[in-house]
């Protein structure tokens, strides 16, 4: 058995049902790790550690009573720094909220209370959730446990970092262009998407309105399914969230869909600008597939070139409406210096936003602004739809597509930090899956020569999650990877 602060959720719930362990042992194992390795990882902003024993130390007593919630009940898990989480800093590691505190909880943190579980910690990001590398944060730069001198990916850095550094037994992040699944891919643990509104983004901080959704970081692919039972569902206090569609017990599909699939592989995802490495070794995958009589189709998304610049139309667009909130009057950061109404504005946002949040929300005014809407938002809309019609257009043929999740491994820190539209493209294999609302997840699929991890992404049709789930568990079970830990 691997340490305590690397069990799978499964794992502990049977240790807790079978009196091997406490919820209290658990949690105090992985504020121990925490301890021991955050100086180096950086994946945390901020911690609780008296209120998540006192959580713990809840589970231990409904258990010792008779009485607990499900598996989930007594698991220690960590939360991206936006999300609501009652009484805790919600900074978006911006500065900009630097004295915020939540007055309530997110839907998905009400759900895993009502779970049972131990929700502690506010875990690093790309601010506002704007970055893929983490490197963004106003407080801190989060490192790769794989290697320190790498990057984590971003925005959810700190979720996956202190996944794979054993600082949590799950944690949850936001993807609104790939931030869960890529650095999932990064730091070799599993990270999901899901359709878009089949989890609530009440309590969620707004980047893209239309593209952002709340998933799970986890050990393995049953731990994600696990949470996902728990937070899906229809939401009135979100407009946006959807009724469940489909099979929905997905731990259950782990073990029912055994296939053989149909799996389609887009060809142009395999071009030009993917690191040999990860390449051979996303083929490497599909020939296991095809080794398991899964039937492997050459198919085409025939505009999934346009991705990145439609998304960064989109996403920034939204941004700049969602983010005029944060205007130095109502709450977040007021400049001292300002000295009439305008100044307030414009004082305030300059010394509270970033450099990557200012350049996204002034693209984003721009293509918003008379004269230009017509030219750049209304179109990338419509070739959003393109998008969206390639997927339904391939999904008639296929149960499944595989990919790789980042075209590369880890990059060094500081590698792309002057070069944006480098960065923007470390999401080229992610972000059209949320331009089309469909369900995706990462699951380790190797290591380069250098001892990076690679990421292995299975998409599937909206509502799908079931089928992904078992597509993406049966690799998964047939290798172990997944298993592997850095060495910190």
């Amino acid at each position: 058995m691997p340490p305590l602060h690397y069990n799978t959720i499964a794992q502990i719930a049977h240790s807790l049902k079978v009196g091997e362990t406490t919820s209290v042992e658990v949690t105090q194992a992985v504020l121990d790790r925490i301890k021991a390795v955050d100086d180096q990882v950086q994946a945390f902003l901020s911690l609780d550690a008296v209120d998540a024993i006192a959580q713990a130390q809840a589970s231990d007593e409904r258990r010792a009573q008779g009485s607990t919630f499900g598996p989930l009940d007594g698991i220690p898990i960590a939360i991206k720094d936006t999300l609501a989480v009652k009484d805790q800093p919600l900074r978006c590691a911006s500065k900009m909220l630097e004295s915020y505190t939540s007055p309530f909880d997110a839907t998905c943190i009400r759900q895993l209370r009502d779970a049972g579980a131990v929700i502690f910690g506010r875990l690093n990001m790309d601010e506002f959730a704007m970055g893929s590398s983490t490197e963004n944060s106003a407080y801190q730069t989060t490192s790769n446990p794989w290697d320190l001198g790498s990057i984590p990916g971003g925005s959810s850095g700190g979720s996956a970092a202190a996944m794979a550094a054993g600082e949590a037994i799950a944690t949850l992040g936001t993807d609104t262009g790939g931030s869960i699944r890529q650095p999932a891919a990064l730091c070799g643990v599993v990270g999901m998407k899901p359709t878009y509104g089949l989890i609530s983004r009440y309590g969620l901080v707004a980047f893209a309105s239309s593209l952002d959704q709340v998933g799970p970081f986890t050990r393995c692919v049953e731990d994600a399914a696990l949470l996902m039972e728990a937070m899906l569902g229809k939401d009135v206090l979100d407009s946006t969230s959807i009724r469940p569609q489909g099979d929905t017990h997905y731990v259950q599909a782990l073990q029912k869909k055994k296939g053989p699939w149909k799996l389609g592989v887009p060809r142009e995802f395999f071009g030009k600008g993917i690191d040999p490495e990860v390449k051979a070794n996303i083929e490497k995958a599909i020939e296991w597939y095809r080794s398991q009589g899964c039937a492997i189709i050459d198919i085409s998304l025939p505009h999934s070139d346009l991705a990145v610049p439609v998304y960064y139309i989109v996403a920034t667009a939204e941004a700049s409406s969602n983010l005029a909130r944060f205007d130095g009057v109502r709450y977040g950061h007021r400049s001292a210096a300002a000295d009439d109404a305008v100044s307030l504005f414009t004082k305030s946002r300059g010394e509270g936003f970033g450099e990557e949040v200012k350049r996204r929300i002034i693209l984003g005014t721009y293509v918003l602004s008379s004269g230009y809407y017509d030219a750049y938002y209304l179109r990338a809309q419509k070739v959003r739809t393109l998008i969206r019609n390639d997927f339904e257009n391939a999904f008639e043929q296929v149960d499944a597509i595989l990919t790789p999740t980042s075209p590369t491994p880890a990059f060094k820190r500081g590698e792309r930090s002057d070069d944006p539209l480098s960065m923007y493209l470390s999401d080229i294999y992610t972000i059209s899956v949320n331009l089309a609302g469909l369900p995706a997840i990462s699951v380790p699929s190797g290591f380069t020569k250098a001892g990076l991890p690679i990421g292995l992404q299975v998409i599937a049709p909206a509502f799908g999650e079931a089928d992904m789930f078992a597509v993406a568990h049966a690799f998964e079970q047939a290798h172990d990877y997944y298993q592997q830990t850095p060495k910190l």
